[in-house]
């Protein structure tokens, strides 16, 4: 049972990756109608599940290239544990007790002949915003070996092979909340939110892809607000407004360019009603 209610704040360092493609616009890097860059909350999310599924946690939402248990689609996941006739109450519960995912995110099952049912978890995490307007690059990929057989004897075929799209620099920060209540409601509990803190740390382990190569990604901090109370000290937008950064300075390309830090004057006044923070380095 949690106590005490979480607030956290996660800054990302990328150079040279693309943070979250947009499928809508050619997989280029997300970002606000400002030039901000974005991460959605779902991409994320999508990065805890697989590093819960690391950990040796179970998930109910699991990447298609990360499937353990030979069970293609949700239906089927949810159908190998319930029959349909169950109460809502029953699948609650259980459903709870079996998945970290759905006890931490909650989950919607439209899976029920008569009926769909809903589970609100107590984690909530919002987009990710880069600090300040991100620069995309973008690159022409070509081949230097035919992809299909060439029309014409000893010639060659196509070569390109499409554009792929990158941020030069950037530093983003991810800003989520744990809920007290609705973590009565799904049993999530004091380790659970370890866990959530253990994979936000490791965020980008075993990540790496050709639009994030290895290390082009890295978690360098982590603030972890624990209040004294469920209901919390302060509002959890108060929280988020301590992070603080060197506005003045131009051409940042690297992480203390920045000069990442707390408010140290609101922090000292939210300490004394008793909030107290944690700041991580990631790994």
């Amino acid at each position: 049972m949690m106590e005490h209610k979480i607030d956290f704040m996660v800054t990302v360092e990328v150079r040279e990756a693309n943070a979250n493609g947009d499928p809508l616009s050619g997989n280029m890097p997300r970002t606000d109608a400002k030039g901000y860059g974005l991460m959605s909350d779902v991409s994320i999310k999508r990065k805890i599940r697989n590093r819960m599924q690391d950990m040796g946690h179970k998930i109910f939402v699991q990447a298609n290239d990360r499937i353990e248990d030979g069970l293609n689609s949700l239906e089927k996941r949810f159908k190998a544990q319930f029959s349909g006739k169950e109460s809502d109450e029953e699948i609650n519960e259980k459903a709870n007790q079996i998945w970290l995912d759905v006890r931490a995110f909650g989950q919607v099952f439209t899976y029920l002949k008569d009926r769909s049912f809903a589970i609100r978890g107590p984690v909530s995490i919002s987009m990710a915003h880069s600090l300040e307007p991100i620069i995309i690059s973008s690159l022409q990929i070509t081949r230097s070996t035919n992809g299909v057989e060439p029309k014409k004897a000893g010639g060659r075929s196509s070569d390109t092979m499409g554009t792929k799209h990158f941020v030069d620099y950037g530093v983003y920060v991810i800003k989520g909340s744990i809920n007290t209540h609705f973590a009565e409601k799904t049993g999530f509990s004091d380790k659970d939110a370890e866990v959530i803190k253990e994979a936000l740390i490791s965020l980008f382990e075993n990540d790496a892809s050709s639009a994030r190569p290895e290390g082009s990604m890295r978690v360098r901090e982590v603030f972890w607000f624990t209040h004294s109370s469920k209901l919390g000290n302060v509002s959890s937008s108060r929280v988020f407004d301590l992070l603080e950064f060197d506005k003045a300075k131009q051409d940042k390309d690297n992480y203390e360019d920045y000069g990442i830090h707390l408010n140290q004057e609101k922090l000292a006044n939210y300490e004394v009603k008793g909030l107290k923070v944690d700041i991580i380095e990631g790994l």
